[in-house]
């Protein structure tokens, strides 16, 4: 599950995400999620706002120094990875 923390230090973070308005330039479509238990995979994230609670701690950066781009998006359905990444299973 997807339980994510965002830090404002990138150097404290295990991934740079950059947040991208085209689905096309995403690597990652992210649906946000209201509960824990809903939170799957690296595609539904629950924000969390303890540090300990979280699977992964990320810190949103320019698309210059991203690892990961994503897009936030509406649906269940569609989030999921868009490209290959050697980021696949960091956020769950």
């Amino acid at each position: 599950m997807a339980r994510i923390y965002q830090t404002a230090s990138s150097g404290e973070a295990q991934v740079r995400v950059a947040v991208v308005n085209s689905r096309d330039e995403a690597d990652l479509l992210v649906h946000r999620v209201s509960s824990w238990g809903v939170a799957h995979g690296d595609a539904l994230w629950y924000i969390t706002r303890n540090k300990q609670d979280a699977t992964c701690v990320i810190s949103f950066v320019s698309v210059g120094m991203a690892q990961v781009k994503i897009c936030f998006i509406d649906t269940y359905g569609e989030a999921g990875w868009q490209k290959e990444s050697r980021y696949k299973n960091r956020f769950g």
